[in-house]
């Protein structure tokens, strides 16, 4: 079988909370645990469903995003995370139908089924209906024909009475019933202010609880009749993303020898759990050699490190202990004072910042950063003001916002961006060589992002001998 013709379903459902989490990573750890190669992704740009795809799966999870990445990207860079499976399973994003604000379907995870031409199982929280479900089910098949909406998993069943009328009422609907799951708490998966706690905080608990999913999708589901579905799929004509051929040397590519690579590190750990898959790829094959640190655990940075990369997380929840390592936060204040490349994203920002709700943090930005009630959510269309270490003046991005802290002051005399949708304002800080900001960009999208910071490590790593 061709790459271009991997199987693949998308799950999906009618609202969020309805258990496509559940159900998604539940087959994912299914079909994974009966021996298939399952490669894992997500529809939109959400991080911490994607570590729990990983858990279950062996392999990267990987978001599929539109308007973070364009609708060109989303089959090739599905072909690139698929590469080598015999499934792949795409969890979808709020419900079938839902996108981007004011954008019709983009980055919706119908838009992302149509792309992939893949069939849809729609997952329905049945726990306050029976006839009814049959009527939600057919406006949904029926609301764009382009949409093949080939199966139904029945959620939160209360009873094998409930489950009888369920099925019955579905038998006129022409959609099949490839599951039925019953009421059960006991493969949570227990949530915070901003969703689901991330797998590197809980992880003995979270396999357990993808243990205990995949038990309940096999007992529940028709794996046979879901994996013939899957294998149904027409070949996809697009070519897999590849970040070499993306990064061209007039990107910005690196072209210092292998013995001469700079260092980056990327910082990880249960404090920054954030980082799409490409990112270390695009990294890597713009020169660079990425080592992960965590600075929850680790008092120093890799040695002979000359280029920084701290993505998102939750070091608020963390702030006591990444307070409590000091020599790591003036590991990473003199790294950045010697103009050394430093890209750092929401959680990055606020570990440079001067602290975190009073815990001192590493004080490489004049701002303090607090947890307040708001949430700040949302995609975002921006362009850097001026050269920095990380995008030339003028690159436009597309970015996502999602966060309860608020930075005073939220931008520096040399903001990191100009925000140009959905509101007109700077944020963010440049200085140096440090490119810190609330905005997650998928690189992906503006590989030039990663050849930049490479470059200006070599840079820095030649000059000093």
């Amino acid at each position: 079988m061709s790459g271009g013709a991997v199987p693949r379903l998308v799950i999906a459902a009618p609202a969020s909370g309805a258990g496509k989490t559940t159900v998604a990573t539940g087959l994912m750890a299914a079909f994974a645990e009966a021996g298939l190669a399952v490669s894992p992704h997500k529809v939109g740009p959400d991080y911490i469903d994607p570590g729990y795809h990983s858990l279950a799966t062996g392999r990267p999870g990987r978001n599929l995003d539109a308007f973070l990445c364009g609708t060109d990207r989303i089959a090739p860079l599905f072909l690139h995370g698929a590469a080598g499976a015999d499934l792949a399973v795409v969890e979808g994003v709020m419900g079938l139908f839902d996108g981007a604000s004011d954008r019709g379907e983009l980055s919706s995870t119908a838009q992302v089924a149509k792309v992939l031409r893949a069939p849809v199982v729609l997952v329905v929280d049945a726990s306050s209906q029976s006839r009814s479900v049959a009527a939600l089910v057919h406006g949904f098949a029926s609301w764009d024909p382009e949409v093949r909406l080939a199966g139904v998993i029945l959620n939160k069943v209360g009873s094998d009475r409930h489950e009888q009328l369920l099925r019955e009422a579905m038998d006129s609907s022409g959609v099949p019933v490839l599951g039925a799951l019953r009421r059960d708490g006991r493969a949570g998966t227990p949530s915070r202010h901003l969703g689901l706690v991330p797998v590197a905080e809980r992880r003995a608990e979270a396999l357990e609880s993808v243990s205990e999913l995949a038990a309940r999708i096999r007992d529940g589901c028709d794996l046979p009749a879901l994996l013939a579905l899957a294998r149904s799929v027409p070949e996809l004509p697009d070519a897999p993303w590849d970040p070499a051929a993306e990064l061209a040397p007039a990107a910005g590519r690196s072209t210092a020898a292998p013995s001469a690579r700079p260092l980056i590190a990327v910082a990880g750990g249960a404090a920054f759990t954030f980082s799409y898959a490409e990112h270390a790829e695009l990294l890597a094959v713009a020169g660079a050699e990425v080592v992960p640190f965590d600075p929850l655990r680790d008092e120093r940075l890799p040695p002979g490190t000359q280029g920084l990369v701290i993505g998102g997380g939750f070091p608020e929840v963390y702030a006591p202990e990444l307070s409590a390592n000091a020599p790591l936060r003036a590991a990473v204040a003199e790294l950045a004072a010697s103009g050394a490349p430093v890209s750092a994203e929401c959680a990055g920002l606020l570990y440079l910042s001067r602290s975190i709700d009073g815990k001192p943090m590493c004080g490489v930005l004049p701002a303090e950063a607090r947890m307040t009630e708001r949430l700040t959510l949302g995609y975002r269309e921006a362009v850097a003001l001026g050269d920095n270490a990380l995008a030339a003046a003028g690159t436009r991005v597309r970015g996502h916002e999602f966060h309860r802290t608020v930075l005073e002051p939220g931008a520096g005399t040399d903001p990191a961006w100009g925000l140009t949708h959905p509101e007109r304002r700077v944020e963010g800080f440049v200085a140096g060589g440090v490119h810190a900001s609330y905005l997650h960009v998928h690189w992906a999208a503006e590989p030039a992002l990663a050849g930049r910071l490479v470059a200006s490590a070599a840079r820095i790593a030649a000059a000093r001998g």
